[in-house]
């Protein structure tokens, strides 16, 4: 799908359709757009269709047939773009979503919102009656006469436009998806009116060639590289904060860090990029996080802080905390938004990640300054494991039952393998994945490569890792790990896809269950049962705030999970996760769903938050 796929003879063989309705030679605006899409090499578009969006779905249904994009059919909007937002972190391609008019844009928003606070590229498309229409109250209108969805999506977008004429399409278009994909990068949204989208196209073929428009620039700050090469030739003790966005970088960090023999710490969303097992490993700081990594940002004899692709947010950062936020950190990064957040920083280095890491390996190889990441395991076998993080590593092992979350998570980390994508919504589940859960992954330990060795880059292609963990910063919204666990299978349908979810999220957005069925997307849904929302739940408790708001009816979640068609099983004890079918069920064309009953009375690694909370930072 790199190339312009041929439109004029596809418009006649739409059945149904009059084949003389249009002149062959003249396709319609939504077919060139579609033809983009394709040049990107995007293979789905999740959403829901309507009146106003139909000449969309008669483009994609065209392009289906002639071997080129599909359409998944969300249960709700909001749930499309959690899916688009899946696809995008593991395809490391746009995500792309649509919605009819009205209620159905809305409906999108706080998808959107979600992936712009998390600068998740996304092509948003929404629709608009026909032009002559508006101002006249025709049905779902949402122009800037009606409920102006425009105006909505300004506020959670990277670029937004009207699209009001065929010629307007192609610029704009470009325009999109440069925004979305450049960093910061996040949601791009354009608004069609029908009768635009369905407008004979001015051109034939797309006119623009996106190989070129959207490649990946290398830029890197050459003053800050040299200041920063001198800080860290002088430094003996280095912490490595690695966030969410080295994905791509992360061999190259991982050189640099056996080179130094610095101490590694990451953010909640980057410690998916890590193994667990790595000697130098201390842990995850910010929500959910370890008190090791805190230790280890509190050494007095640490000289430098390298924060790495992190937006430093009140998760990310420990709550801001002073033992990150010091005169000792530097802050690199490709985003000047996220610079922008730290003005105590000693230094800040802009650019592309990767570049910058391969730059600083060359220097510190010609000064003969490398170590030996087998000799750092040797050092450090035996002397620190995971467990040294854990908070309560007599629950990471107990038998009892309710089953305690903590030994959920262990469990989790030793039934799939290491090619396993788990995502953690938000909640409770984030809260205990992030620090309980720890998988045998096989990952690098160390790159050995320098100065490069990376795939090539395509069209819109950036940071394709989004490691073995998958959480959502900032905005936060629950549900999103069971739309974005569907769009994760259907980008990579040869990986298993854990999905760890809560009771509140399932009622809230569990309808998306019906799309992995109906796609036959292999997804294990693990389901906290603890008849609450239970981070308001623990939050009012350890406030000493009113109970209230939090209580959830019992709920049969595996009894829910057959009626959309999809295997369950119920669990109370290890004993019952012990006598799972593990292999039947990775190899079932469909998901499942655990319904974990855990204990209620468990309080999740929650204080960063309640700090937070207490002292109105």
């Amino acid at each position: 799908m790199g190339a312009s796929v041929p439109l004029v003879s596809s418009l006649t063989e739409v059945s149904g359709e009059n084949p003389d309705a249009m002149p062959a030679s003249m396709p319609e605006v939504a077919d060139i757009l579609v033809a983009y899409l394709e040049q990107m090499g995007v293979e789905y578009v999740f959403g829901i269709p309507g009146g106003a969006i139909e000449p969309l779905y008669n483009a994609i249904a065209r392009s289906s047939r002639r071997g080129g994009i599909r359409h998944i059919l969300a249960r709700h909007e909001a749930g499309a773009a959690f899916m688009a937002d899946g696809y995008a972190r593991e395809s490391g391609k746009i995500g792309v979503c649509c919605s009819t008019s009205g209620p159905g844009a809305t409906n999108l928003i706080t998808g959107v919102a979600c992936a712009y606070d998390n600068n998740i590229p996304l092509l948003v498309i929404t629709a608009q009656p026909a032009l002559p229409a508006f101002g006249k109250s025709p049905l779902q209108e949402s122009t800037c006469t009606g409920i102006d969805t425009l105006s909505m999506f300004r506020h959670c977008t990277r670029y937004n436009s009207l699209v009001s004429h065929p010629k307007q399409m192609e610029a704009k278009l470009v325009s999109a998806l440069q925004r979305a994909i450049r960093t910061p990068g996040g949601p791009s949204h354009l608004t069609f009116p029908v009768d635009v989208f369905r407008s004979p196209s001015p051109n034939a073929v797309p006119s623009y060639d996106l190989q070129n428009l959207l490649a990946p620039s290398s830029m890197v700050d050459d003053d800050a590289i040299e200041t920063l090469s001198a800080m860290l030739f002088e430094a003996r003790h280095i912490v490595l904060l690695i966030g969410g966005w080295c994905g791509e970088a992360i061999g190259s960090i991982l050189q640099f860090a056996a080179m130094r023999n610095a101490v590694i710490v990451t953010t909640p969303d980057g410690k998916g990029l890590v193994n667990p097992q790595h000697p130098q490993f201390r842990g995850v700081f910010g929500f959910g996080g370890h008190a090791s990594a805190e230790r280890a940002l509190r050494e007095k004899s640490v000289d430098l802080i390298l924060a790495i692709g992190t937006s430093l947010g009140e998760w990310n950062s420990g709550g801001w905390s002073e033992s990150l936020l010091n005169d000792r950190l530097v802050h690199i990064d490709e985003s000047e938004e996220h610079l922008a957040r730290t003005p105590m920083a000693r230094l800040h280095g802009r650019g592309r990640i990767l570049s910058v890491f391969n730059r600083l390996n060359e220097r510190f190889r010609s000064r003969n300054n490398s170590g030996d990441p087998e000799e750092e395991r040797k050092l450090n076998n035996g002397q620190w494991t995971p467990h040294h993080m854990l908070a309560q590593p007599d629950k990471f092992e107990s038998n009892a039952t309710p089953i305690k979350p903590q030994r959920l998570m262990r469990e989790l980390g030793l039934m799939f393998p290491a090619t396993t994508r788990f995502l953690a919504d938000t909640g409770n589940s984030v809260s205990w994945a992030v620090h309980y859960l720890h998988p045998v992954v096989d990952r690098r330990i160390g790159e050995r490569r320098f100065g490069g060795g990376t795939r090539k880059i395509c069209p819109g292609l950036r940071k394709a890792d989004g490691g073995w963990l998958r959480v959502t910063m900032n905005f936060a919204s629950m549900g999103w790990a069971i739309g974005g666990a569907v769009g994760t299978a259907a980008a990579n349908p040869d990986l298993p896809v854990v999905c760890i979810t809560g009771d509140g999220s399932v009622l809230m957005n569990g309808q998306e269950i019906s799309v992995a069925v109906a796609e036959k997307l292999n997804v294990i849904f693990v389901v906290l049962n603890d008849r609450a929302l239970g981070m308001v739940k623990h939050g009012q408790r350890l406030a000493g705030a009113e109970p209230i708001g939090c209580d959830l009816p019992p709920t049969d979640f595996a009894m829910l999970a057959r009626a959309l068609g999809a295997e369950a099983h119920t669990i109370r004890s290890p004993q019952d996760l012990a006598a799972l079918d593990v292999a039947a069920m990775l190899a079932r064309k469909g998901p499942t769903l655990l319904d974990v009953l855990i204990d209620p009375d468990e309080v999740p690694p929650m204080n960063v938050r309640m700090r937070v909370l207490a002292n109105d930072l």
